[in-house]
C-alpha cells in the first residue's frame, strides 16, 4: 500500500492544478455512473434514442474488392484460416483458444481478470488482480475478427462471417456496461469501436449482418461505448496516443453508424477532439511527440482512418489536419533503412488502429501502403506495398486531399524532435544507417513511453542491426524487466554513477527528465556527416555534469566515430555500453572487438575500436542484474551481447570509439587502425 501511495504522490506532483481539478470532477462522475453498471446476465433496455434507420452510412464503393492486390488477398485469407484452425499468436503468446476465446484470460500468468466487478474499481495495474492486462485487452480489440471479416469480403466463404458473429455475440453478452476489465481503459473502447465499424462495413453484403448488428445486444454495446467515450476522455498528462484512439473510435462510429439521437453531437465532439489531439501529439515536422517509433505509426494510422471516415461521411477534417497527417507519413517514409525497417526508439507494443491484412506482415509497410492510398507517395518513398487496408480505406475517400508542399527528398533531420540520420547513399555500397537521439525526453510531464536514451545511437549495416536499440518487451508486471528495457544501461549511450539519465517514477512515469540539446546536424550527402549533442540529465548528481557526444560518419573510409566528452567537478563512475544486434557475434580482445554477422554473400566482418582507458567486458543474457537482452517484439526477449566499458573520471574525460564497416557485404573485416586514446584531465 505504501508503494501505491508513493506512486499516487509522484503522479499528483506532475499534474497542473487544472488537471487535478478535472480529475476530481472525473472521479465524481465515475462515482455517479456506478449505478448504471449492468451485471452479466442482467436485463438491459435498448437505448431509447435509437433511430429508425440502421443502415451503414459509408459503405465501400462498388468495385473496391477488385482493386485488392492478389498477393494481399492471399495473405489475409491465409491469416483468417489460421484463426479457424486455432493457430493464432498475440504479443508473442499462442492463443489456441482463439475460436472459442476466454475474453478474461491472461495466457501468460493463467489468471482471469474480473468480469462482474465495477470497472472503475478494478486496478488494472495490479497483475495480482488482472494478470498481464495487456494480454487480456489485446484479444478484445477484435483485430482477429476484422481479419475474418476481410476474408469473407474477399471470398464470400460463410465460415469466416459465422465465426465473427459467434464471437461478437459472446463478447457482447460477457461484457455489459461498466462490468469487468474491458471497461477500464478508453483506448480499448476506441480501438474496439473502430474494429466493429469495419466488421459491419466488410460484412455489409452478408445475409446475416442485419440480424447481428440490429440486435439489441449490438445496439446497446454501440451506444454504451460511444456514451462512455463522450463522457470520459484522456486529458492533461495522459493525453497521448490514448486520446487520439478514443477520438478515432467515437468519430468513426458516429460517422459510419449514426443510429442514435446523440450521433451528430458525438461526431462533432469527436472531430474537435481528434484534430486538437493530433496537433498536440505531433511536432510541426510530423514526428510524433512521444518519440516512440511504434506510436508514431499507431497514431498516424488512427488519424488516417478517422480522416477517411469523416471525408466519406461528408464532414472532413480541416486542411491543416491533412497536412499534419501527410507530414507524419513523409516522416515514416524518411526514417526507414534500406530494407524498409523503421527505428526502434522508445516504447512499442505493436498496437494497431485497424487490421485488414495479415498481422504478421510488416506493420510499417502497411502504414506506408495506407498513406500511398490516401495522400499519395513521394518519388523518394520506398515502393509502397499493395494491401487490403490501402484499397479499402483509400476507396472511402473522395478525390485525394490537397496538402501543403512536401519534401522533394527524404529529410535526414527532424530538428524539433531531435532526430538525425547519418546514412550512406546507394552508390557507396551496402547502406550504413545511424540514428542519433538528441530530442526531448518523451511527451507531457509523465513521458509515459519514453526511454532514458539521451544521445543514444542505433546503427545498421545493409539493414542488419549492428548497434541495436533493445526494444520494450513488457509493460505490466515484471517490473525489473520493464525498468531494464527503458533504462540508460540498456541503450547505446553513457551511464554515470549507475543511474538513469532521467528519474523513473513508475512503469509509465518519469519524475525528472534529462534536458537535451543538439549542437550540429548532418548536411545532405557530404563526404563527412557529423552530429553533435549534449544533455544535463546528471546535473542532479553534480550540477556541473554534462555529457557531450559527437558522431561522425566518413563515407570515404566507412568509419563511424563516436566521441563522448564528460565533465564535472567531482569524481564519478561511468559505463559506456554498446549493445550488439542479435545476429552479431563478437571476439573481444582488449579494446578491439571483431564483429561478424551473416550477409547475403557470406559472413560480414567489422571492427569496433574501443577506448583503452576503460575496462571492457562482454555481457550476454544476464539476470542479476539484467543486462544483454534484445526484444524483437512485444512479449519476446532473446539474449544478445553487450560490450560495457567502465571507468572513473574527475574533471573531464574524452572517450572515442570507432566502428569500421566494410564497403562490400562479403567476408572480411573493417579497416584496421590504432586504437584511439582516452584522456582524462582535471578541470581547471
Amino acid at each position: 500500500m505504501s508503494r501505491e501511495l508513493g506512486w499516487y504522490a509522484r503522479r499528483l506532483r506532475l499534474m497542473t492544478p487544472t488537471e487535478v481539478a478535472w480529475r476530481g470532477a472525473d472521479h465524481g462522475r465515475r462515482a455517479a455512473w456506478a449505478r448504471r453498471q449492468v451485471q452479466p446476465g442482467q436485463p438491459a433496455a435498448t437505448p431509447a434514442s435509437t433511430r429508425g434507420s440502421l443502415c451503414l452510412a459509408t459503405p465501400l464503393p462498388a468495385g473496391t474488392r477488385d482493386r485488392v492486390d492478389p498477393e494481399a488477398r492471399k495473405a489475409v485469407v491465409a491469416a483468417a484460416d489460421r484463426v479457424l484452425t486455432g493457430e493464432w499468436t498475440l504479443l508473442g503468446t499462442p492463443r489456441p483458444d482463439i475460436c472459442v476465446p476466454d475474453w478474461f484470460l491472461d495466457p501468460v500468468t493463467g489468471r482471469r481478470a474480473p468480469q462482474g466487478s465495477l470497472a472503475f474499481r478494478i486496478d488494472h495495474r495490479d497483475e495480482a488482480v488482472t494478470g498481464n492486462v495487456k494480454a487480456v485487452w489485446e484479444l478484445s480489440r477484435h483485430h482477429h475478427l476484422t481479419v475474418l471479416s476481410a476474408a469473407w469480403w474477399l471470398t464470400g466463404e460463410d465460415s469466416y462471417a459465422e465465426l465473427v458473429a459467434d464471437q461478437l455475440r459472446s463478447w457482447w453478452a460477457a461484457n455489459p456496461f461498466l462490468s469487468g476489465v474491458h471497461w477500464t481503459s478508453g483506448i480499448e473502447l476506441g480501438i474496439r469501436l473502430t474494429s466493429w465499424v469495419w466488421i459491419r462495413r466488410l460484412l455489409d453484403e452478408w445475409p446475416g449482418v442485419h440480424d447481428l448488428f440490429e440486435h439489441d445486444d449490438a445496439l446497446r454495446q454501440l451506444w454504451w461505448h460511444q456514451r462512455y467515450l463522450a463522457a470520459f476522455r484522456s486529458r492533461g498528462s495522459s493525453a497521448n496516443n490514448h486520446a487520439v484512439a478514443e477520438a478515432c473510435g467515437l468519430l468513426t462510429a458516429a460517422c459510419a453508424l449514426p443510429w442514435f439521437d446523440e450521433s451528430t453531437r458525438w461526431r462533432d465532439v469527436a472531430l474537435r477532439r481528434l484534430q486538437s489531439d493530433l496537433r498536440a501529439n505531433t511536432f510541426p515536422s510530423g514526428v510524433n511527440r512521444e518519440l516512440a517509433s511504434d506510436y508514431h505509426r499507431f497514431v498516424s494510422e488512427l488519424g488516417l482512418i478517422a480522416a477517411a471516415e469523416t471525408a466519406a461521411a461528408g464532414h472532413p477534417v480541416e486542411d491543416q489536419t491533412w497536412d499534419l497527417l501527410t507530414a507524419s507519413l513523409d516522416v515514416a517514409a524518411a526514417l526507414v533503412d534500406v530494407t524498409g525497417r523503421p527505428p526502434r526508439q522508445g516504447d512499442g507494443d505493436e498496437g494497431r488502429a485497424l487490421v485488414l491484412d495479415d498481422p504478421a506482415d510488416d506493420a510499417w509497410a502497411q502504414l506506408l501502403s495506407l498513406g500511398a492510398a490516401t495522400v499519395g507517395p513521394r518519388p523518394w518513398w520506398p515502393a509502397p506495398r499493395l494491401t487490403v487496408a490501402g484499397a479499402a480505406v483509400g476507396a472511402l475517400l473522395p478525390p485525394r486531399p490537397a496538402t501543403a508542399p512536401r519534401p522533394t527528398a527524404a529529410p535526414r533531420t527532424f530538428a524539433d524532435a531531435g532526430i538525425s540520420l547519418l546514412r550512406t547513399p546507394p552508390e557507396d555500397g551496402p547502406e550504413i544507417w545511424c540514428r542519433c537521439d538528441g530530442g526531448p525526453h518523451g511527451f507531457l510531464s509523465i513521458a509515459a513511453h519514453a526511454h532514458a536514451d539521451a544521445l543514444a545511437v542505433e546503427v545498421r549495416y545493409d539493414g542488419v542491426d549492428v548497434l541495436v536499440d533493445p526494444g520494450t518487451y513488457c509493460y505490466h508486471g515484471q517490473p525489473e524487466w520493464r525498468s531494464y528495457f527503458r533504462s540508460t544501461r540498456a541503450h547505446n549511450t553513457v551511464e554515470i554513477d549507475g543511474e538513469n539519465q532521467s528519474v523513473e517514477g513508475g512503469p509509465f512515469l518519469w519524475t525528472r527528465h534529462a534536458q537535451t540539446r543538439v549542437d550540429a546536424v548532418p548536411a545532405d550527402e557530404p563526404r563527412t556527416q557529423t552530429w553533435r549533442g549534449a544533455h544535463t540529465g546528471y546535473s542532479r548528481l553534480d550540477a556541473t555534469v554534462v555529457h557531450r557526444r559527437t558522431v561522425t560518419l566518413d563515407r570515404r573510409t566507412r568509419a563511424l566515430t563516436i566521441t563522448d566528452e564528460l565533465s564535472g567537478t567531482t569524481s564519478h563512475t561511468l559505463r559506456v555500453a554498446f549493445h550488439l544486434g542479435p545476429a552479431v557475434t563478437v571476439d573481444l580482445s582488449g579494446c578491439l572487438a571483431r564483429l561478424s554477422w551473416p550477409g547475403g554473400d557470406g559472413m560480414v566482418g567489422a571492427e569496433l575500436h574501443l577506448p583503452p582507458g576503460l575496462r571492457w567486458g562482454e555481457h550476454r543474457g544476464e539476470t542479476d542484474p539484467v543486462l544483454g537482452w534484445f526484444s524483437p517484439g512485444f512479449g519476446r526477449r532473446v539474449p544478445t551481447t553487450t560490450l560495457v566499458g567502465t571507468g572513473e573520471f574527475t574533471g573531464t574525460l574524452q572517450a572515442t570509439s570507432v566502428l569500421d564497416l566494410p564497403r562490400a557485404a562479403h567476408a572480411g573485416t573493417g579497416r584496421r587502425q590504432n586504437p584511439v586514446e582516452t584522456t582524462a584531465r582535471k578541470q581547471r
